[in-house]
C-alpha cells in the first residue's frame, strides 16, 4: 500500500541593461534589479503553492522544478522541503525524497505530517525499521490519523510482526469505520498466518463496507478456489476483475502486500482459461487511462 503523495520552474528575471554611450576604454555595464528577502520569500511560497497544485493533477514535470526552486528560495522552510521530498517519492526518486524529508524533519521535529511522509518514504525504500520509528514518532504527536496507523500496520506486516500489524489496523478501523483497507489487510495477515476462516470474515466485512472495491472480492475468490470451491470462486473473481482488471496482475497484487501464500493461490486462479478470457474481454473494452 501509495502507493504515496508538485512544481515547474518559475524563473522571473528582473533585469535591465542600461546602455551607456561607449567611450574609449569603457564597456557596457549590466545593472540587475535586486530583490529583497521578503520578495524572494514571497516568490518561494508562490512556487511551493503552485507545485502543490500541479501535483494534485499528477503533473510532476510541472511540479518538480517549482519545488526545487522553491526550496532554494526557502532553505529554512520545513514545509517546502516536505513538499519537495513527497514529490520525489511520487516519481520514485526515493533516496532524494528521503534526503529532502530528513531535511524537513531537522527543521521541524514536532511536525507529524513530515514524520508520516518520511515514514512512508522509508517504507518505499524498504527501510522498514526506520519507517516504523518515524510513523510512531508522528503518531506520538498526532495519534488520531487512521492513514498513518494503516501505514504503520503495513510496516509491521512486511517486517513479519503480524500481531503488531493487526493491532494497528484495528486501531485505524476504530477511528474510521469506513476505512475498508484496514479490515482488508487484516485478512491478508490472517491468511498468511493460516487462519483462512478469519481472513474470509475480514474480506467479507471489507466488501460489505466498500462493495465497489475489487480487492476483497478477489481475495475471497482466491481463498475459495484454493479450497476447491470453484463454483463460487470463479463468478466472484469475474466480478472483481470487472471492477478493476489490474488485480489480474501478480505484480500489482504484490504491490498491494499480498503475501506468498495468497499469491500462490491467486496464480492458480488467474491462470484458468475462464478467468483469462474475462481479463482479455475487460482489457479490450476498457478505455486507456489518461493518467500518467
Amino acid at each position: 500500500m501509495p502507493k504515496r503523495h508538485f512544481w515547474i520552474s518559475l524563473l522571473v528575471a528582473f533585469s535591465s541593461i542600461v546602455a551607456i554611450e561607449p567611450v574609449r576604454g569603457q564597456a557596457i555595464l549590466p545593472h540587475t534589479l535586486q530583490l529583497d528577502a521578503e520578495q524572494l520569500e514571497a516568490i518561494g511560497i508562490g512556487l511551493i503553492q503552485e507545485a502543490d497544485r500541479w501535483s494534485r493533477f499528477q503533473q510532476h514535470d510541472q511540479a518538480l522544478p517549482r519545488a526545487e526552486l522553491g526550496t532554494q528560495l526557502l532553505p529554512d522552510n520545513p514545509q517546502a522541503w516536505g513538499v519537495l521530498g513527497s514529490l520525489y517519492v511520487q516519481v520514485d526518486r526515493i533516496e532524494e525524497g528521503i534526503a529532502a524529508l530528513e531535511k524537513a524533519r531537522s527543521l521541524d521535529l514536532n511536525n507529524a505530517a513530515i514524520r508520516f511522509a518520511l515514514g512512508s518514504a522509508y517504507f518505499q525504500g524498504e527501510q522498514y525499521d526506520r519507517a516504523i520509528a518515524e510513523l510512531q514518532a508522528g503518531l506520538d504527536i498526532e495519534p488520531d490519523v487512521p492513514g498513518a496507523l494503516f501505514d504503520l500496520g503495513n510496516a509491521y506486516y512486511v517486517s513479519g510482526n503480524f500481531s503488531e500489524a493487526i493491532d494497528r489496523y484495528e486501531e485505524a478501523f476504530e477511528q474510521n469505520n469506513d476505512f475498508w483497507p484496514a479490515i482488508n489487510n487484516i485478512g491478508l495477515v490472517q491468511y498468511e498466518m493460516g487462519d483462512v476462516n478469519r481472513a474470509m470474515q475480514m474480506w467479507r466485512t471489507s466488501s460489505e463496507i466498500a462493495p465497489r472495491e475489487a480487492e476483497p472480492k478477489l481475495a475471497m475468490a482466491v481463498a475459495l478456489y484454493a479450497r476447491g470451491d470453484v463454483d463460487r470462486a470463479i463468478p466472484l473473481a469475474e466480478e472483481a476483475l470487472q471492477l478493476d482488471v489490474r488485480y489480474a496482475e501478480l505484480e500489482f497484487l504484490e504491490l498491494n502486500l499480498w503475501g506468498d501464500r495468497l499469491l500462490d493461490a491467486a496464480r492458480q486462479l488467474l491462470s484458468t482459461p475462464r478467468i483469462q478470457a474475462v481479463v482479455a474481454q475487460v482489457e479490450e473494452t476498457t478505455p486507456l487511462s489518461i493518467e500518467p
